[in-house]
């Protein structure tokens, strides 16, 4: 069993481990529809068990604890970044001012296969908003106003933006780029009783030459084809912001080649009804992400680098950079002044008849030194 273990816990493996964990990161890179979870799932427990393998057997990793709380802490990483991958949702909507979120308007929805949170539970009204160009288009600041039940059931207003979340039940939504122009209609079928749709027009101002959409009134077969002319303010070098207080529109609404324009509060009979234009409006377009492990993993990373770091710091101070000596009186450890010694000798005065002559001559000076040898 543990020649097992010490073959599992080889580096060769780990590196197998870590160029399939490479590989099925960039496939599953944008949550693409047609490649499943598991490219990165499966790697992750071929890692974990790899590490598992690693901590038994390595002397080295469980007989030093700040490198073994660095290895657990790593292999929780591992399985939770895994069980994360299989609760995960990741997903769009398109929320109109004045309406209700619901699960039912999630799009392009991605999902782990244990998926099991709260959606359900998740309520907030879409309020106005507003965004914010700079002269040539460069899109600004977004403030998103959205009402959100209390813990105690009040509806309270928050402000929300590109760097201001909205978490709700563990679910993040985000405000993105995409958001445009919605018309509210009313259809009336002939002797029926109205009913209120919303009709989402493309993405403004990305697609403000292409602003038309269709729609199917319920319990027909009419196929009401869309066209909505906007005025928005919309200039391209100038300080621009959208907002939906601040635009008009006429909806040219046309049906078996037969074209009428529409503004706010205008009707017109249709085979089998009459539709109305109730109200011009914007949607909002978000990002949902759901992963409950995000918090675990911060606080096993933090764990791991105070091993990690622990680790260092033995390793580091295992031998003492200097030693303690027992401290000196300041006398013992200065030397003493040196005083240099001074002979006195006495000084005798010449005499006065005990002159020397002076030679100034050459040959004086030659024979006197003669005399000296």
């Amino acid at each position: 069993m543990f020649k097992v273990l010490r073959r599992l816990a080889s580096l060769k493996i780990t590196l197998v481990g870590m160029v399939l964990l490479i590989t099925g990161s960039v496939l599953i890179y944008g949550n693409p529809a047609d490649v499943p979870m598991w490219v990165v799932v499966i790697p992750l427990s071929f890692l974990a068990i790899n590490l598992v393998a690693a901590i038994i057997t390595n002397k080295r990793i469980n007989h030093q604890p700040g490198l073994l709380v660095f290895h657990v802490c790593l292999l929780g990483l591992v399985i939770v970044a895994g069980f994360g991958r299989l609760t995960h949702l990741d997903a769009h909507a398109e929320i109109p001012i004045g309406t209700e979120f619901s699960a039912d308007r999630l799009l392009e929805v991605r999902s782990g296969v244990w998926h099991s949170g709260d959606l359900d539970r998740v309520a907030f009204i879409q309020g106005p908003f507003t965004v914010q160009y700079a002269a040539g288009l460069q899109r600004g600041l977004t403030h998103s106003h959205v009402m959100v039940k209390n813990s105690t059931g009040q509806w309270i207003e928050k402000v929300i933006g590109d760097d201001r979340v909205l978490v709700i039940e563990d679910y993040r939504f985000y405000t993105t780029h995409n958001k445009g122009f919605s018309t509210f209609l009313s259809w009336t079928p002939d002797g029926g009783q109205p009913v209120t749709g919303v009709v989402n027009m493309p993405s403004y101002p990305l697609f403000d030459y292409k602003q038309d959409n269709h729609w199917t009134p319920p319990g027909t077969q009419l196929d009401i084809k869309f066209w909505l002319q906007i005025n928005a303010g919309l200039t391209q070098d100038q300080a621009w912001t959208l907002d939906a207080r601040n635009s008009s529109a006429v909806l040219v609404v046309t049906n078996n080649d037969v074209r009428r324009e529409l503004r706010v509060g205008d009707r017109i009979p249709l085979p089998g009804g009459e539709l109305q234009f109730d109200k011009l409006t914007m949607w909002m377009g978000y990002r949902i992400f759901y992963d409950p492990t995000i918090q675990w993993m911060f606080f096993i990373a933090v764990a791991g680098v105070l091993g990690l770091g622990f680790h260092f710091w033995q390793k580091i101070n295992l031998q003492p950079w200097m030693e303690d000596e027992p401290e000196e009186p300041l006398s013992e450890i200065l030397p003493e002044p040196i005083r240099p010694s001074i002979t006195q000798q006495p000084i005798t005065q010449p005499k006065k008849d005990q002159t020397m002559p002076i030679s100034t001559s050459s040959q004086d000076l030659a024979a006197t030194s003669k005399g000296r040898s």
